[in-house]
């Protein structure tokens, strides 16, 4: 599993997830498999954003449809309020724990 993880500031959650739920059709024909919304408890202007992929390839390759087709374009990401960073991450290990006490 691969994620292509994003991570960048937004000036209103409720505009960006819009605009997110407008590509729902371009994630699902990228191969996106499932995907997780973030932001930190003390910025609610700022998000982070797993999209988890089959491949390194899927991902990179999204990576660029953002880049070039979504990011580039303020009618595509009216939320969007600087540069996103990205990195594609491989899964190494993931466990889940008993709960204690």
């Amino acid at each position: 599993m691969t994620t292509l993880r994003i991570e960048h500031p937004i000036h209103d959650y409720d505009l960006w997830k819009t605009a997110f739920d407008r590509f729902e059709d371009a994630r699902a024909k990228a191969g996106v498999r499932s995907y997780a919304i973030r932001r930190p408890a003390d910025d609610p202007h700022y998000l982070m954003v797993d999209l988890e992929f089959e491949t390194h390839e899927g991902a990179a390759a999204f990576e660029t449809f953002l880049e070039q087709r979504v990011w580039s374009s303020p009618t595509a990401a009216p939320a969007l309020a600087g540069t996103p960073r990205t990195r594609i991450l491989d899964l190494l290990r993931t466990e889940t724990l008993p709960p204690t006490g």
